[in-house]
């Protein structure tokens, strides 16, 4: 940079400034400005012109006044001018201002950009940074599209000066985050990633940002980085302090260039050359030995260099998960953090064993440090660093240490913070129920669970304790036994009144035998919790009671008592005073074996994924999965207790006694689907999304006749309260990939073909539509020779479109090998006309990091077209008929594709509608007729389309009887022209 003159000291600026300082209140700094203000509004409207000096001081006051707070409405047009200054002062004042106060819709962006491209072309480095480092803090959309093309020039040029590739590379970063469609890389790839062997190092720390950012989106273009960065890499890690003395940081050398090759390398996975692997892994070695040498200096920033290396270093491991010497190297270095004087290391050691405990190498070594997460978990102050520690004791949770983790936990919670009291209680229900050797533990568990933090227990987990007691015959008289000492401690929290209630009315005559707990006994302690409780968990009560009734003949008189009572017949809540008028009339009037019928034992309920696990990756959040859905546990605890998906790792075969659900056991026979009735209304009030309606076999709907029934309903089902319905898709989804709707146009005038291919995955679609039904294959690829893991495609309802459109989808393998293809089918059925596509989000782990995508499912009304012929006479008399402006939606627009008439007749009818010949008096137009199906109301659709082949043009004209399908309808065919 040049050296400022003497004469450019501002004396003037310097004086405003003491001025303003030296002001004592608000009102006489604000009569300072105003003064200031008028007097530099006169020098610039002035006859007399200002010189490059006056006007830089005062464009610099303007800034100093602006920045203070208030508004600066003139002066801009005289800090364009300093750009075209010669001195490096003034300019540097001029890109000052212009980058702080104008903004991307001012009108002078055309001369700033003519100043910017004068300085960029001028050759001399000072300026070309100058007009760079403007480009990038304005990073206006206007501005990337008058440099994008030029910025990469000059990053590659060979003459470019370092300092100006530094900043070129910066503000192409810039650019890329603003506007990644105005950044043309394709010729400059191989360039921009040599920059890497770069001798400066500046360039080479600029380079990396970039290509990092610019690799996330184009893998495949910039693989040739991978080996580049390793080479740098090593010489960094094997170089001593004073190789690198410019870019070495309180002994360490270039650790933040360091940091940023690391995450470079994390955007892939491991290198399949030997060579570049063995280096690799020989750099990462040398990292972690430099870690157990003692400490060049004890300045914290010293230690702070240091530990970013090394954590960066673990990180890649991590990623790569396929050396196990590293991963267990790098486990036992986090072990000595965990015990570091620094909270944030501490923190940062537990954040990272919790990824280290999901590898099966590394497993067995976090184990290791067991007694120390526990003593982390009591003592530790911060609250963050206590709720990471119960993250990892939750990670590190196998067969062997279940009870004393859950144990553990149970006595944190009973001091834990109330933020995180939730979390905990559905992290102690998932472990005693996927570790439980026997189920009198877990029930015991559950229940005190309730007892510690009644208030935290949320549905999903007593939910599952009934699913579970229900499931299992060995369990029920044991619960049934505990839960009746539970309720006669005098506070008893509203949810153990709950399950008590539940499970005394399914299985309380399991315990009736002993006088202690007597049928009249059971119903004194429950009712004596009634006035106390909730709504639901009364409606919940009364349920009970009348299964006591067929339970205990004996207490009928007094149970009828109860429900005739004014208080039950004549209550404000119209569920509670439903529920005693119908209950009390099966009671008088069923006889013994109808009500024996009526009130049967709950059948064993469907098992799925633990709907607690599901709300503790929805309370996670993004970010989750690598905690939850990849924990590689004890082999022997594969998918048995929690219905949740196996990994990969845990494929052993488990001991016989270890099946406690009986999850392994065959599936029984689809049973014929039940009329509906009362018990239809609960359907799975475990699950976290709705009921999906069945679709019958009807002779309409012949081709989707493979459709599975429903699950048998029990009257019984009215016991169990509802879950609430909910979009059976994940919270976090992210928007649809920027070529989403390009896809989809694809596919509007055919059913078969590729949706998405990249370098990883292939997806391909076949579909069929039949009226308002239709039926979708999905074909999922992988192109790599690596398994994905976690394979889980969703299909996601954005708005209404759930009241539109019903989907139901069919379940894939979580894991596909390399090399395998699965088969997903989707049924469909329209409701009601629509305009959004579902979408569809896939989301699976590679090499250990997690892979997510979501693309619009190629589904447009469209779709539901039925073909319909007609006479010309009956069309222009239809056609007159929708001739409400609002019924019409007409496009003029350019032809995209040569004009041929065969391939516009092909489009024509794979959009769905009949083409009519002989209507349209001119014969070079097409007249279309179809009838859009969908179950709620059918919607007749005529079309017209006139191709002006001279001009190279189109006219279309729909109509139909609903406007929104009118114009949505001529979107989608216009942009298939």
């Amino acid at each position: 940079m040049p050296a400022v003159s003497k004469g450019d000291g501002m004396r003037g600026l310097a004086v405003f400034i003491s001025d303003i300082r030296n002001c004592k209140s608000k009102e006489a700094e604000i009569k300072r400005i105003n003064k200031e203000l008028a007097n530099i509004r006169s020098k610039f409207k002035g006859d007399k012109a200002l010189d490059g000096y006056s006007k830089k001081k005062y464009v610099c006051k303007l800034l100093f006044i602006f920045l203070l707070g208030h508004d600066i409405d003139f002066g801009h047009m005289e800090a364009v001018n300093l750009l075209s200054s010669n001195k490096y002062t003034e300019k540097q004042i001029g890109y000052l201002f212009i980058s702080v106060l104008v903004n991307s819709n001012s009108e002078l962006i055309r001369l700033i950009n003519n100043a910017i491209k004068n300085d960029l072309a001028s050759r001399n480095p000072t300026f070309m940074c100058l007009a760079l480092h403007c480009i990038a803090n304005v990073g206006s959309r206007e501005m990337g599209e008058a440099f994008a093309a030029d910025i990469p020039r000059i990053l590659v040029a060979g003459d470019s000066m370092d300092s100006v590739k530094q900043s070129a590379a910066l503000c192409l970063l810039r650019l890329y985050k603003a506007s990644p469609d105005l950044v043309p890389m394709g010729e400059w790839t191989a360039r921009v990633v040599h920059l890497l062997n770069d001798q400066h190092m500046g360039v080479v720390t600029a380079a990396v940002s970039l290509i990092t950012c610019l690799c996330k989106k184009n893998p495949d273009d910039f693989k040739t980085c991978v080996s580049l960065a390793v080479s740098r890499l090593s010489r960094i890690v094997s170089s001593a302090s004073t190789d690198l003395q410019d870019y070495t940081y309180y002994f360490v050398p270039a650790p933040w260039l360091s940091v940023k090759l690391l995450r470079l390398l994390q955007c892939y996975p491991p290198p399949e050359d030997a060579a570049v692997r063995g280096r690799l892994v020989e750099c990462l070695e040398t990292v972690l030995n430099k870690a157990q040498e003692p400490p060049k200096s004890k300045k914290v920033q010293h230690s702070n260099a240091r530990n970013a290396a090394l954590l960066e270093s673990i990180s890649l491991i991590m990623h790569y998960d396929s050396e196990p010497n590293l991963l267990v190297r790098a486990c036992n270095q986090l072990g000595q953090f965990l015990q570091h004087r620094e909270t944030n290391l501490r923190y940062l050691a537990l954040e990272s064993m919790c990824t280290l405990a999901s590898s099966e190498f590394s497993h067995e070594a976090v184990k290791t440090h067991i007694d120390t997460v526990i003593n982390a978990l009591k003592t530790e102050r911060d609250v963050s660093v206590r709720q990471r520690a119960a993250d990892l004791l939750y990670a590190m949770c196998d067969r062997s240490n279940a009870k004393q983790i859950v144990s553990e936990m149970l006595r944190y919670l009973e001091t834990a913070d109330y933020a995180i009291r939730e979390e905990i209680v559905l992290k102690v229900a998932i472990l005693a129920e996927k570790y439980a050797v026997d189920y009198s533990w877990y029930v015991d568990t559950i229940l005190n669970l309730i007892r510690i933090a009644g208030d935290y227990v949320s549905e999903e987990v007593w939910y599952r304790v009934l699913q579970i007691v229900t499931n299992r015959d060995d369990v029920q008289g044991y619960a049934a036994k505990t839960v009746f000492e539970a309720l006669q401690a005098p506070a008893c929290h509203e949810n153990m009144v709950k399950v008590g209630g539940y499970i005394l009315g399914e299985f309380g005559n399991l315990i009736a035998g002993d006088p202690r707990s007597s049928p009249p006994v059971q119903f004194s302690l429950l009712h004596s919790k009634f006035h106390l409780c909730s709504v639901a968990t009364r409606a919940l009560l009364l349920s009970t009671y009348i299964k006591f009734i067929n339970l205990f003949p004996e207490t009928k008189a007094t149970i009828q008592g109860v429900l005739r009572a004014g208080a039950q017949l004549r209550n404000a809540d119209v569920e509670l005073q439903q529920r005693a008028v119908e209950y009390l009339t099966l009671s008088s009037v069923a006889s013994t074996d109808v009500l024996a019928t009526v009130l049967e034992e709950m059948p064993p309920f469907p098992e799925r994924e633990s709907s607690i696990l599901a709300k503790l990756k929805r309370k996670k959040g993004p970010g989750a999965g690598s905690a939850l859905e990849d924990g590689r546990r004890d082999p022997s605890s594969s998918d048995i207790n929690g219905g949740v998906e196996a990994t990969p790792s845990a494929v052993s075969t488990p001991s016989p006694s270890a099946d406690l659900l009986g999850l392994r056991a065959a599936p029984p026979p689809a049973a014929p689907p039940a009329p509906a009735g009362a018990g239809s209304l609960l359907v799975d009030v475990f699950s976290d999304g709705p009921a999906q309606p069945s679709l019958g076999p009807t002779p309409e709907e012949a081709f989707l006749s493979e459709l599975e029934p429903p699950a048998p309903e029990s009257p019984m089902a009215l016991l169990a309260d509802p879950a609430p319905a909910a979009d059976p898709g994940p919270e976090d989804i992210g928007p649809p990939i920027p070529e989403a709707d390009e896809l989809l146009n694809k596919f509007v005038c055919k059913n078969n073909g590729v949706l998405f291919e990249n370098q990883l995955l292939q997806i391909g679609v076949k579909s069929e539509f039949r009226q308002n039904l239709g039926r979708m294959y999905l074909f999922y690829g992988n192109k790599t020779s690596v398994q994905f893991q976690s394979f889980s495609p969703t299909v996601i309802h954005p708005g209404d479109l759930q009241t539109q459109l019903a989907v139901q989808t069919k379940r894939v393998a979580a894991q596909v090998d390399g090399g395998a293809q699965v088969q997903q089918v989707l049924n469909i059925e329209c409701l009601r006309d629509f305009l959004t596509p579902p979408l569809l989000s896939v989301r699976f782990r590679y090499g250990g990091a997690p892979q997510s995508l979501t693309l619009k499912l190629p589904v447009t009304i469209n779709k539901f077209f039925q073909p319909t012929e007609m006479a010309a006479q009956d069309f222009f008399q239809r056609w007159k008929q929708l001739s409400l402006p609002l019924q019409e939606a007409q496009k003029i627009f350019k032809a995209n594709h040569p004009m041929d008439a065969e391939v516009t007749k092909a489009k024509l009818l794979g959009f769905g509608s009949a083409l009519l010949d002989n209507v349209d008096p001119n014969p070079e137009n097409f007249v279309g007729a179809g009838i859009i199906q969908t179950k709620a109301l059918q919607v007749g659709c005529l079309l017209r389309l006139e191709p002006n082949a001279q001009a190279q043009m189109y006219r279309l004209t729909l109509r139909t009887s609903k406007e929104p399908v009118s114009r949505h309808l001529c979107e989608l065919l216009a942009q298939q022209f």
